[in-house]
């Protein structure tokens, strides 16, 4: 007589509301709540849904750590299944990575490319080709040295940097970085203005180093930013359709997409433009009285 298998528990099954989430005012109420429910702040999850559901962003927002311990460090590797690079790479690739395949992965020295973000994660100091790889943007070489000394440095000490995609971060990110369009870093950055009652939004470009630098100076200033893309990240394929960069501090990521939430309650859908739209923008003039529609008289009743 054959042995019996013993009867498995079947799984709870919790029904996917689909038709919640295509309703932007149900969803922001029901990730509001669940908020609420919780510890009072959104997860790393709920900030991505969000952000790609309500701002139709396409791409991971990128979490970022800068190891200063041994201790910290260590923990990473045994809490994630993370790569390293087979051959230095530049800064950009390894967000781009993270951006867009969903990577974990750890950076040192020895795998950075980049000079640019060498010099401003303080790993190696101001010397003449660092200057040189300005000289193309600038007036002469002394205008180049002193660019390129206004740049933000991490302080001496820096062990490596992770990158993974802000869902997937075991760790507290120091800052996160995302690629959009204009008009939703536009949205995000009035978020932020409304959430941390911070007006106007300064917008800081700097030489050879939008994401290396922009995350150094959000970084250190605890600013966020949002700026265009240099050259070097724009012609070397790690920008997908012509984005603007996006770089909150960590911290600050949270309560600008809550409030996003909230607002969206409030006035019935994201968008600023077109209070109630589904997407952030309408390609229109704001508020259009040509471009109307209305129910037929025989349905209005």
């Amino acid at each position: 007589m054959g042995l019996t298998q013993p009867v498995q528990p079947q799984p709870e099954f919790y029904p996917l509301e689909t038709e919640k989430y295509l309703d932007d005012v149900a969803f922001a109420e029901a990730l509001l709540e669940k908020a609420a429910q919780g510890n009072g702040c959104l997860s790393a999850a709920d900030i991505v849904f969000a952000l790609r559901n309500l701002l139709k962003m396409t791409y991971y927002p990128v979490a970022i750590k800068y190891f200063y311990d041994n201790h910290d460090l260590e923990r990473f590797k045994q809490q994630n299944d993370y790569k390293i690079a087979m051959r230095p790479y530049t800064f950009c690739h390894y967000v781009a990575a993270s951006r867009q395949r969903g990577d974990i992965l750890l950076g040192t020295s020895d795998k950075l490319g980049c000079s640019n973000a060498k010099y401003v994660m303080g790993w190696k100091t101001l010397d003449d080709a660092e200057v040189k790889s300005h000289l193309k943007y600038t007036r002469d070489w002394e205008q180049a040295a002193r660019f390129v000394r206004t740049k933000k440095r991490l302080p001496d000490g820096l062990l490596g940097f992770a990158t993974a995609p802000l869902h997937k971060a075991t760790f507290a990110p120091d800052v996160v970085h995302g690629v959009c369009d204009v008009l939703q870093a536009y949205h995000l950055g009035n978020d932020w203005c409304a959430a941390f009652d911070t007006h106007p939004f300064a917008m800081v470009m700097t030489m050879n180093s939008s994401i290396c630098h922009g995350c150094v100076q959000c970084h250190i200033l605890t600013q966020p930013n949002i700026t265009p893309m240099c050259s070097s990240s724009k012609t070397a394929g790690k920008t997908e359709q012509s984005e603007i960069n996006w770089v909150w501090p960590g911290a600050h990521l949270e309560p600008t997409v809550r409030w996003m939430l909230e607002r969206t309650v409030r006035d019935g859908g994201p968008s600023f433009p077109r209070t109630g739209e589904t997407y952030p923008g309408f390609d229109i003039c704001k508020l259009c009285s040509f471009l109307v529609f209305k129910k037929p008289k025989a349905m209005a009743g």
